[in-house]
């Protein structure tokens, strides 16, 4: 990819803070985008933005926010805009992981009797509806302009049908098929949606030490930036409604045959191909 494959553009990344937001933070502002930092640790947005201080301070804006309140993430986009001349870029990266519930959920799985009421209505509040949010309050701006990417960070379908993993799984595949209809409603408009899966478990703070899983193991987050740049520029224009496999991006090869390579269709589109509805 050339430099400042970005120039001009204006994104909104949340969970900024955290292992892949950090990577993709970095990586729009060396393509030249500016950037608005959205996480609910104060703590962490002042590491990102210390970690950044040699970018031109005037492309990179933290904001504490919590995605999971509708208004908070009105105010975000509308502050960007203000702040930042605009918004061509939303990635929906912020989630809750698992360890919130137990850090050794991944070698004894979380059973439902572990799980509160509480603790699921926040996991829903942000990993599903905090992506609602974001995705409501950019909208507007995004179709009045007729350009727009939309990116969803999402998890294998593994994962999502796993035992023991609720409630992030079925949070991430209700976000799979809100994706794959944004990708619908939207076409012809010029913002695109797609999501990207880094293709396993990833050496960021959601695979805790008592994982049972070695970190030479795990998947460098830096393998999201390539795809999410990719589809992030204008060579994608026309490209929506694909998931992409992180990990599978090979670059070696040149990004569009790279591209092919790693996507298939958001969702299960094999199920509706004989619908339950009238006349189908």
């Amino acid at each position: 990819m050339g430099d400042q494959l970005l120039d001009g553009k204006i994104a909104i990344v949340t969970g900024a803070a955290g292992g892949f937001g950090r990577v993709l933070v970095r990586a729009l502002l060396a393509e030249g985008a500016k950037v608005t930092a959205l996480d609910v640790s104060e703590a962490g947005l002042a590491g990102l933005k210390n970690d950044l201080a040699a970018a031109d301070p005037d492309r990179l804006l933290v904001k504490l926010a919590d995605i999971a309140d509708y208004a908070a993430c009105h105010e975000a986009v509308t502050e960007t805009i203000r702040k930042q001349g605009g918004l061509h870029i939303l990635i929906n990266n912020a989630a809750m992981g698992m360890s919130a519930i137990r850090a050794d959920h991944m070698i004894r799985g979380v059973s439902i009797q572990e799980i509160t009421p509480e603790m699921w209505q926040r996991f829903v509040a942000v990993n599903f509806s905090g992506n609602w949010n974001m995705t409501r309050a950019a909208i507007g701006h995004l179709l009045a302009q007729r350009w727009g990417r939309i990116i969803n960070i999402s998890t294998s379908f593994f994962t999502m049908l796993r035992a023991g993993f609720q409630p992030y799984s079925p949070c991430k595949a209700g976000l799979e098929a809100m994706s794959a209809s944004h990708a619908k409603e939207f076409a012809d408009t010029g913002v695109t949606v797609n999501v990207v899966v880094p293709g396993g478990p990833a050496d960021t703070p959601m695979t805790t030490e008592p994982s049972g899983i070695s970190r030479n193991q795990l998947i460098p987050p830096a393998v999201m930036a390539p795809p999410i740049l990719w589809l992030c520029s204008a060579a994608a224009d026309a490209v929506t409604g694909n998931r992409y496999v992180a990990a599978e991006w090979d670059m070696s090869l040149p990004a569009e045959e790279a591209e092919q390579r790693c996507r298939a269709p958001i969702a299960w589109p094999h199920l509706a191909l004989k619908p339950v509805w009238p006349g189908g």
